[in-house]
């Protein structure tokens, strides 16, 4: 396997992961077990505090991440893989692993240049399909 693949299937390890942060700490915030095993037909407000924050960092990771797949494959597939996919996938993974804890703290800034960071590693990856 490659490095680019390992760090993919890494990459969607984080983002089950991320899901099941969200969905936790949503429902406990809801009431537990039993709004989870409900029908769930009342609309919720959005959560607040750290699940809220979990819940958008999540669905921020889901916003970009097909598209980081889509990067990843079509330069395997490509045979592009190379230094600049390799640091590209490292970049990304690990600012999307900084990137959920910076959120669900609330820290400003900084978390928007991990994101920053993460999204550099995607545009290497791409980078490495068109130069």
């Amino acid at each position: 396997m490659t490095p680019e693949l390992r760090w993919l299937a890494w990459s969607t390890l984080l983002g089950f992961l991320q899901i099941l942060a969200a969905s936790w700490a949503v429902a406990a915030q809801r009431g537990g077990m039993q709004w989870s095993a409900g029908a769930r037909d009342d609309p919720q407000p959005p959560p607040t505090g750290v699940a809220g924050r979990l819940d958008r960092a999540q669905k921020n990771f889901l916003q970009t991440f097909p598209l980081f797949v889509a990067a990843v494959l079509a330069a395997h597939v490509a045979g592009r893989n190379g230094a600049l996919t390799g640091w590209g996938t490292l970049l990304f993974f690990w600012a999307r692993v900084l990137y959920v804890p910076l959120y669900a703290a609330g820290v400003p800034y900084v978390r928007s240049l991990v994101w920053a960071v993460a999204m550099v590693g995607m545009l290497m990856v791409w980078a490495s399909l068109i130069l």
